[in-house]
């Protein structure tokens, strides 16, 4: 337990994995823990580890999470001494860090007065520039006029940033490269900026193409002490949302990592900081580094640093909230090998990345070590809800060096499995295995330019695959075969093993494979020790060598391969370069229908909320133009037409919640 005894329960303001995250060191340090949870979240992981958990509310964030009184009304029920506000939600509000301090409660992050000086990304700025902080040019005034913004936007020269105000994660943020683009993204801008943090003002400023991010963390006591502890470079995102963090950044040497930490350290003296932050920079390609904000909160991402330290962050914001000096001083800090996270997320890379929802049928993930972490909100067997952020988990691996820890990180991946939602594991895979992440080149923008390279299926399974496929295949039909047989009269006869042997000769026999929807014949010979395929008009001769619970080990036309390939329930997962197939046993007979009327309607691909119209009843509409945007899972998804035509109905009007499969548009049909 915490040896000033003043914290000996933890109300945590959050749900998911950061949730679970705050239970684990509660639990280690004897602290007792209290959830709080939605309609939602009323079976949800971090309900089941609590202590005791209370409910707040309906499903909806504004119904439950971000309610303010009901968090304290918990907080009043269960007799807890301190609150934890997690990140996201209430974590950097600042009227709720005054509020639990009004009730007698410890607040687990900093002041108010240093949130309301961070919480504007525009007064951060500003306080930044008069500080000496360097500060990328840009607008961060009260007139908020579309007139306004539009002047200025124009005065600082195109591309610009719109960036909402207030908030972070990505959100409310827009590259603009012509004037005439300005208005529609600042209205987006705007939009997504009022649902995420409930209010829509915006700052501007210059983009600086190519640009790394890396950001300090930072930590400071009410005893006057401040430090860094290291940093972590951010630079893979797609939409602003980090996708890959690690530590320390291969980008920089010791002499810029050294001036990033003083300016770090400098940023939160300067507005009086206390507890965990993040003072988060954009890099140019010539070294040259500009504040972007100050992160008033845990992130997302802290188990990197964790992992390079040694040091639980959780544990030092207890401690400091608790009004113990800092644990170690500056010159203390450890830093050892390298991290990298990954976040695995319900979505759909090859549509967009749409978020999904729905319950986790299978949920696989590698064995946690010393140097393998799961940070999860979620198991098998519960529900990725509409409702919230749909991140299963996050995957942070460690090793003595950069090319071994990518090595690590990719073997855990192979054991990641996800079956229900769709899931970005295969995004993943191919971004850790591409030359730019190796060679650590990628910048904030490169995803978002290139997703082609990394989201674009194979044509067709290769030779190696199909062959690691159906060994598999076989190997599981020569057991069910042998245990039949074992029981059956005779269980030496020919006729009961599972290689195709008939009086006079081994016929082929096809093996059916369904892959990404399309259905594989595959003409064999033999059996699971020794068989040969047809592919591509072509007889491939396949020896099965061995195999184990992860790999099998074949020779394919004479050369020795050693395969990662296992069964996933009744799928078939292989494999090969870097690429991830999964192949389902496919019935020899099958029905394939067709929606002959698909493209005479738009449909909701999930529950959502509409925010926008954009044609009306009886409007000509071109294929691919926009028709309606709906929010969902806290982002916006632009609907466009599937075909030139006329709109002949609109089922949805602006702020109506839709259920997934509702038609939104009907096109009138063509005679």
């Amino acid at each position: 337990m915490i040896e000033s005894a003043l914290i000996e329960s933890v109300l945590i303001a959050n749900r998911g994995e950061i949730a679970c995250r705050v239970i684990r060191t509660c639990r280690r340090l004897g602290i007792r823990s209290i959830a709080v949870y939605s309609d939602a979240d009323a079976n949800a992981l971090h309900v089941r580890l609590a202590d005791e958990a209370h409910h707040i509310g309906a499903s909806p964030p504004g119904e439950s999470y971000l309610r303010g009184d009901a968090v304290l009304e918990a907080a009043k029920r269960s007799g807890a001494q301190a609150i934890h506000p997690g990140y996201g939600f209430l974590s950097e509000n600042a009227d709720f860090a005054d509020a639990v301090e009004a009730a007698g409660l410890i607040f687990i992050g900093p002041s108010s007065a240093s949130m309301r000086k961070m919480g504007s990304k525009a007064g951060a700025k500003d306080l930044m520039s008069r500080s000496g902080v360097p500060v990328v040019p840009g607008y961060t005034g009260e007139d908020q006029s579309n007139d306004t913004l539009q002047a200025e936007a124009d005065r600082i020269g195109y591309p610009l940033m719109i960036k909402a105000a207030h908030g972070g994660g990505g959100k409310g943020m827009r590259i603009v490269r012509e004037s005439g683009e300005f208005i529609a993204n600042l209205e987006s801008c705007q939009r997504e900026a009022k649902n995420a943090f409930g209010r829509d003002r915006v700052l501007l400023e210059r983009y600086i193409e190519t640009p790394r991010h890396i950001e300090i963390q930072v930590f400071a006591d009410a005893h006057g002490n401040a430090i860094h502890l290291n940093e972590r470079e951010c630079s893979a995102q797609r939409r602003y949302q980090k996708v890959l963090e690690e530590s320390p950044s291969p980008f920089l040497d010791d002499e810029r990592r050294a001036a990033m930490g003083r300016a770090a350290v400098e940023a939160a003296r300067a507005i009086e900081y206390r507890n965990a932050g993040t003072v988060e920079f954009i890099v140019g390609a010539d070294g040259g580094f500009y504040f972007m904000e100050i992160n008033t909160r845990l992130q997302v991402e802290h188990p990197v640093t964790e992992m390079v330290t040694g040091l639980d962050l959780v544990e030092w914001q207890l401690r400091v909230a608790a009004g113990e000096a800092l644990p170690l001083a500056q010159d203390a800090i450890p830093r050892n090998g390298h991290a990298i996270e990954v976040r695995l997320y319900a979505e759909d890379p090859e549509k967009g990345f749409l978020p999904g929802s729905g319950l986790l049928q299978r949920l696989r993930l590698p064995p946690t070590s010393d140097n393998v972490r799961i940070d999860a909100g979620v198991e098998e067997g519960d529900s990725v809800t509409v409702f919230y952020d749909p991140m299963i988990a996050k995957l942070i691996v460690h090793a003595v060096d950069r090319p071994s820890a990518l090595a690590r990180l990719q073997q855990a991946l192979q054991h990641s499995e996800v079956v229900g939602p769709a899931s970005n594991i295969a995004f993943l895979e191919r971004l850790i295995a591409s030359p730019i992440v190796r060679e650590a080149r990628i910048h904030t923008g490169y995803l978002d330019q290139h997703l082609d390279e990394f989201i674009s299926a194979p044509e067709a399974p290769p030779r190696a695959a199909l062959a690691a496929a159906l060994a598999l295949t076989l190997a599981h039909e020569q057991s069910a075969a042998e245990t039949i047989a074992r029981q059956s009269s005779d269980p030496h006869s020919p006729f009961g093993h599972a290689d195709g042997w008939r009086l006079g000769h081994q016929r082929s026999r096809p093996v059916w494979l369904d892959w990404r929807g399309e259905r594989l014949q595959l003409n064999i010979r033999g059996d699971a020790a020794a068989f040969d395929f047809e592919h591509e008009d072509d007889w491939c001769a396949v020896q099965c060598i061995a195999s184990d619970s992860g790999h099998v080990v074949l020779d394919l036309d004479g050369q020795r391969q050693r395969i990662p390939a296992r069964r996933s329930g009744e799928d078939l997962l292989v494999f090969v370069e870097n690429q991830r197939y999964r192949f389902h046993p496919a019935p020899v007979f099958a029905f394939e229908g067709e929606d002959s009327d698909a493209a005479d309607r738009v449909v909701a691909p999930m529950p959502g909320r509409i925010v926008s119209l954009q044609v009306e009843v009886g409007a000509s509409v071109s294929a691919e133009q926009p028709l309606l945007v709906m929010e969902a899972m806290k982002m916006e998804l632009t609907l466009r037409a599937p075909r030139d035509g006329v709109i002949a109905a609109l089922n949805a009007s602006v702020g109506e919640f839709v259920e997934a499969d509702v038609v939104l548009v009907s096109f009138e049909v063509d005679e």
